[in-house]
């Protein structure tokens, strides 16, 4: 159990650490070319959630992350010891909660910096915590996906 916590613990540094690096070391705005017409740092600040919206809203941010960090915890307890799989997919997104959650309270704001290219499409600029938290719901969907496939196989059986 305690290996989830420890997981979480890790992607709050990186990703508490990599935006220290990006609000220290870079301007608002200013890009760094990694990987031509693909991959940018980018600095990039962030008042609301995916994709900007909820732009100012703070107070329900801060909000809905607790309930959202409470229920995570109680089933990283539930499931976790049943399946490793859904413990570290809960961890990633404990880990992406608290992340963007420090950000909104030192910062009251969210520092991004992860800005993709696909094709033409300029993805919305992300960053560790943000990436955590869309795999782990990922690794959430597959393994549900999974146990509804074993209990259906098991009812045919």
């Amino acid at each position: 159990m305690h290996v989830y916590y420890i997981i979480a613990i890790l992607l709050i540094f990186i990703d508490q650490w990599t935006k220290w690096l990006v609000v220290t070391k870079m301007d608002i705005g200013q890009s760094i070319q990694i990987i031509e017409n693909f991959f940018y740092l980018t600095s990039h600040r962030n008042q609301g959630a995916a994709w900007g919206i909820l732009q100012g809203q703070m107070w329900f941010f801060y909000i809905i992350t607790v309930v959202v960090i409470g229920f995570v915890i109680y089933y990283l307890h539930q499931y976790g010891k049943e399946s490793r799989f859904i413990g570290i997919a809960l961890s990633l997104i404990l880990a992406g909660a608290i992340g963007n959650f420090i950000d909104r309270v030192v910062r009251k704001e969210v520092v991004d910096f992860a800005n993709t290219y696909f094709f033409s499409y300029n993805f919305p600029i992300f960053n560790v915590a943000d990436s955590a938290l869309v795999i782990g719901v990922i690794f959430v969907m597959i393994a549900t996906f999974i146990d509804e496939r074993k209990k259906k196989g098991s009812l045919n059986s």
